[in-house]
């Protein structure tokens, strides 16, 4: 039993959704306007302010997407209201980072300079050098974004240069020893 799909979803003030034909939720807010096409498989409904969403049957396949499915939408619901953020952390000597208009551009010890676009909808602020910080409406997005930045460097496990999210614990190794 689901015990995330039975929950209901609350429409906060400020926030449309629709739900239109084949399960295509269309949720519009202050932050932007977001579009899923959902399974057909599952019965959403939408009563005044609160989102309801409900499995035919009980086998395996309709349990797995009935939790995935209100998670989906509560996750528009959010990102439409408040909206996602992810924070990196840049660590290393000469490892540095700035924002020129809608590029960010990063020097991460390699010969050039990473110079990369924000996608639409999604902005990037750097407060220092040492910090990005990632922020849009659609939560998988914002994640996607953050894991190519990432991917240029990421933290290495003996002195933790590199780029890692906030919070993230790197597992650190000992270097060599010497012959005793």
């Amino acid at each position: 039993m689901s015990r995330i799909g039975l929950k209901p979803i609350e429409v906060p003030v400020g926030v449309e959704v629709t739900i239109a034909e084949d399960n295509v939720v269309t949720v519009k807010g202050p932050k932007g306007t977001l579009t899923e096409e959902l399974s057909n498989e599952m019965i959403i409904k939408k009563e005044e302010n609160i989102i309801v969403v409900e499995r035919p049957t009980d086998n395996k396949k309709h349990k797995s997407l009935h939790g995935l499915t209100r998670t989906l939408i509560d996750n528009m619901v959010v990102g439409v209201s408040e909206g996602f953020e992810k924070k990196l952390e840049v660590k290393g000597v000469g490892y540095k980072c700035a924002k020129q208009g809608n590029k960010l551009v990063m020097h991460l010890g390699f010969s050039h300079e990473v110079i990369m676009e924000d996608p639409e909808g999604i902005t990037t602020e750097v407060p220092n050098q040492l910090e990005i910080v990632i922020k849009g409406a659609d939560k998988q997005a914002v994640g996607n974004y953050a894991a190519k930045i990432r991917a240029w460097r990421k933290p290495e496990p003996y002195k933790g240069k590199g780029i890692k999210y906030s919070g993230e614990h790197i597992v650190r190794k000992e270097g060599k020893t010497g012959k005793k």
